[in-house]
This record gives structure tokens, sequence and C-alpha cells, in this order.
């Protein structure tokens, strides 16, 4: 017993000494921030971060042997400030450990020297990731520059016209509706004007205040709809005049200063954008040029929520000028986007920044984000589920789809075109102006040497 009893007391003093000299690991605090704010904007993403990715990703870590957790700073301003807010954090070396980023914004953060590769921030286990497998080569380079990756898209969406069906009820407009030319749907615009006076007819979005909304949701739609695009890839060039361009504008004027089938001072406002969701929401707004998103996030939870969204709106494809007429001779037209999250080359811990990253875009926490809110993820093995309308909106617009330029200038050369339609809608210029203003300050932005004039 005395043996045993010495034995013991050894096995004890081992113990102790070889846990004094194996401290338990250093807690370590990764910071992410997005523009999300619990029961506001992007209200689901917020949700799934605190019922699920932070709890999870925290198991994770300790089964690794690892004391990681996650802060999340949610930020409710537009995208432009998001953007600027990125930009002087980056300059002085300073911001959060993994960032949501849109992708149109990598070349110009990258040209700034802003962003590096994830491999070159976080090292070579990044390309080992499992999740390159099942992310096609176009959808990595959401968030990609020049064959170089800078982080992981969350999916790509597809734009369309929202309508109120109700409204279209009330106004005598048979439902489902899909206009199939610029004429029909300015017709319907006029039907609901003059049976609705108290309700906008159409808001498609222009002006400097909404930023890239403008361009995407509002001056693409129309110019990819005349049959153009804002560039030529095959010559490299911007299209900085054509006719494409005036038929654009020339709808513009026609919906906000020769018909006011639309509200041109939401247009002007700053938060313009946020009161074309309350105005859709409140009745007061027939038709929204909008990306899916303000389906299944908007209108579907938060502080623009339609409790019987289903019931009371529908979508409809954005139609060309006219049948034939659209972009590579499309009936109908849409553009895709797409944003993700980065990690910031700043970042004290960009080893488990990186672990946050890849597990967030892992098959299981992307299942989890799509119960909350179904879309169209990058990951193939990650579908569109529980809600037809998603469905509906990939099958149909993802065929139809073009993407932005990624190029450094595109930023600067997408405000002037932002700037070019809020001069034709607020009247300070005819469309035939506000077209040469734009390919001056094209030219300048670009060269010469870059620049189309179409007849």
């Amino acid at each position: 017993m005395k043996k045993l009893s010495l034995w013991t007391a050894l096995v004890l003093i081992l113990a102790a000494a070889w846990c004094a000299a194996s401290p338990a690991p250093e807690e370590v605090e990764v910071a992410m921030t997005c523009r999300c704010v619990e029961g506001g904007v992007n209200a689901n993403l917020v949700k799934w971060f605190k019922t699920y990715l932070a709890p999870k990703f925290a198991e994770k870590m300790k089964a690794e042997g690892k004391a990681v957790t996650v802060k999340l700073i949610e930020f409710g301003g537009g995208d432009e400030a998001l953007k600027e807010q990125y930009a002087l954090d980056l300059k002085v070396g300073k911001g959060y450990d993994v960032f949501a980023f849109d992708g149109f914004w990598v070349p110009e953060f990258v040209a700034g020297g802003l962003l590096k590769p994830l491999d070159a921030v976080a090292g070579p286990e990044v390309k080992q990731w499992e999740g390159w497998g099942h992310i096609s080569p176009g959808l990595q380079q959401i968030l990609g520059y020049q064959g170089k990756l800078y982080g992981i898209a969350s999916g790509t969406d597809v734009r369309e016209i929202f309508y109120r069906t109700d409204l279209f009820k009330k106004a005598g407009i048979q439902v489902p509706w899909q206009p199939r030319s610029w004429a029909e749907l300015l017709d319907t615009a006029r039907k609901i004007k003059q049976a609705l006076p108290e309700v906008t007819p159409l808001q498609i979005n222009a002006g400097t205040p909404m930023g890239e909304a403008t361009t995407m949701q509002g001056y693409f739609m129309l110019l990819l709809g005349a049959g153009q695009h804002m560039y030529d890839f095959d010559k490299g060039k911007w299209i900085a005049k054509s006719p494409a361009i005036l038929d654009t504008l020339s709808f513009y004027k026609t919906v906000y200063v020769d018909e006011k089938l639309g509200d041109a001072r939401i247009q002007l406002l700053k938060d313009g954008r946020n009161q074309s969701f309350a105005q859709f929401r409140d009745g007061k707004i027939a038709m929204l040029v909008e990306g899916d998103w303000f389906w299944r996030s908007v209108i579907a939870t938060g502080e623009w929520k339609i409790e019987n969204r289903n019931e009371l709106v529908s979508f409809a494809k954005m139609p060309a000028k006219a049948a034939g007429k659209g972009y590579k001779g499309q009936d109908f037209v849409t553009i895709s986007g797409g944003t993700g999250f980065a990690i910031n080359p700043n970042s004290k811990h960009p080893k488990e920044a990186w672990a946050l990253l890849s597990f967030m875009f892992s098959k299981e926490p992307l299942l989890a984000f799509q119960a909350l809110e179904p879309r169209i993820r990058v990951r193939d093995d990650v579908p569109v589920t529980g809600d037809p309308v998603m469905t509906q909106m990939a099958n149909q617009l993802l065929k139809l789809t073009t993407v932005r330029p990624m190029l450094p200038e595109y930023p600067k050369i997408s405000t002037e075109a932002q700037l070019m339609t809020e001069r034709v809608v607020s009247g300070e210029m005819a469309p035939e102006q506000a077209m040469e203003a734009y390919a001056k300050a094209v030219t300048a932005l670009a060269g010469a040497d870059k620049v189309l004039e179409l007849k």
C-alpha cells in the first residue's frame, strides 16, 4: 500500500508539473463586420451569426484545442458609407479582421494597395480548402481580380421588376403581369397613375445618393435593354456615347420629368432608397426595379417587412426596349453582381480569420443560412430551397445575365453614370447634354484610347 501511495503521489506531481508547463491556449477574438443590423438591414445575417455561426465556430475551434471567439460589429449605414469606412481603416493599417465586401470594389482596393490575396494573408492552407471544388471559377472571381482571390462570395444575384399585385388589381391590370417592351411597361405605369393617383407607378433607381444601386438596378437595366453594355469586352474600351445611352436617358426623362410616372425627389435624397422600400411596403409604389435581395431580405424581415409578401408581391423580367433588341439580342435583361467576405491584410489573427471565413462558406453553415434566407449561393452543393420565387428567379434570369467590368476605373465611371442619370432626373440637363458630360468624364478617367463613341 505504501508503494502504491508513493507511486500515486509521483503521478500526481508529474501531472501537475505537466499542466503547469502546458498553459491553456490563449484566447483569440476575431472581429467581423457587415452592413447588417438586428431587426433592420440584413437581419437574417445577424440572426444566422448569433444563433449558428458564432457558437458552432467556437465549438469547432475548441475541438481543435483553440480558444477562438467571434465578435460581430453591425453597420447600419449605406454601402457607400461602408466602403468609405473600409478605405479609411485600411489606409492606416486598421479595421476588423473579416469584413463584408462587394465584388466590384476589389479592383479599386487592390490597385490602391489596400487588399492582398487570401493566400498571401492567411498562408498556403487557403488553396487547400475543400470549398473551392464546389465553387465554379467564374463565381470564385466575384471577389477576385486578375486571377487572384481576395475573399469568398456569399452568392450571386439577379435583377427584376417587383410589383404590388393588390395595386395592379385595383387598377384593373391582369396578374400575373409580364411586359414585353418598354412601351408596355410605360403603358402599365400610365394606367396605374390614372386609376390610382395617390400611388407612384414606377421607381427605377437614378442619381448619386443611391450609389451603385443606381448603376445596377437602374442604369444598367435600361442600357442592357437598349442593346448595349457600358464596356465593349471584345475591344477593351468604354462606350462613352451611343444611341443606346440616349435611349436610356430618354426613358428616365419620360418617367421622371415628362410624365411624372416616378417620384424624382426620392432619387435625389440621401435616404431615398430606404424611402422607396418603405413606400413599396406601404403600397405607395406599384413597381420597383430591384435585386433579388429585395425579395429575400428587405421585404422578408426587418423594418420593411411585408407580412403577407407572397400574396401582395410578385416579379416580372425586365423587358428589352423591344423584342430581340436587348443586349446580345435578348428579349429580357438582367445583371448580376455579388458580395462576400474578405480578410483584412492588417489582421493580427490571419489564421483564425481564415478559419472563420472558410467555416462560414462550408456546406453545413450555408445550408443553415438557407433555412433563414434562401438565395443563389456560390457552392454547387447548396441549392436554392424553400422559396419557389427565388427558384424561379434563378431559373429564369441567370441564363440572361451579364456582369460589370472588373476594372479599377469602374467605380469612378459608375459614379459618372449615376451623375448622368441625376442630371436628367432632376431636370438639370437634357439627355443629349448629360451624355456629352458623361463622355468627357469617361474619356478623362479611362484615356482617349480606351473610349468608344458609337453612332
